[in-house]
């Protein structure tokens, strides 16, 4: 690891620890483009009564109001710990490069988080989940789909 990408992970360690002092959940996280700070996230989720509010989610948020763009290719995300499943598919909407974590989704599970516990919910079958998932079948459920797809002017993401 470069000292640039030690350097940025400290800090989003830092802005964990920091987070906790305040009352936050114990994560952190830092958008970089190269060695330019672009913006940084903790964990907002009782702050702001939001359980997406992630410390991942925030700063990717963050980094596209700075940048004007929802694509985050050329950036790097600095994360405290292992992003849970919710910030991994965030990640890969951003289209974010490269993503550097400390923490392990095992670390986070030790002290009661449940992204280790999602991520093993993810596979099974939708009716199979602790939460059951019912697919109703309606017959106009793809027109949104449809429109879209003859949409002219649409701007793909």
């Amino acid at each position: 690891m470069t000292d640039i990408h030690r350097q940025f992970l400290q800090q989003a360690i830092k802005l964990a620890e920091n987070n906790v002092l305040l009352k936050g959940g114990p994560f952190g996280a830092v958008i970089a483009k190269g060695d330019e700070l672009i913006a940084t996230g903790v964990n907002r989720v009782t702050a702001n009564s939001d359980p997406t509010a992630h410390a991942e989610v925030t700063a990717i948020r963050e980094a596209c109001k700075q940048l004007q763009t929802f694509d985050l290719s050329g950036c790097t995300l600095y994360t405290s710990c292992e992003p849970c499943p919710m910030c991994l598919g965030a990640i890969y909407w951003a289209r974010l490069d490269s993503v550097y974590f400390a923490a392990t989704r095992q670390d986070a599970a030790s002290v009661q988080f449940d992204d280790d516990f999602i991520y093993k919910e993810v596979p099974l079958d939708p009716k199979n989940r602790t939460i059951p998932f019912h697919h109703q079948l309606l017959e106009e459920a793809l027109r949104p789909f449809e429109k879209w797809n003859h949409q002219v002017d649409k701007m793909r993401y």
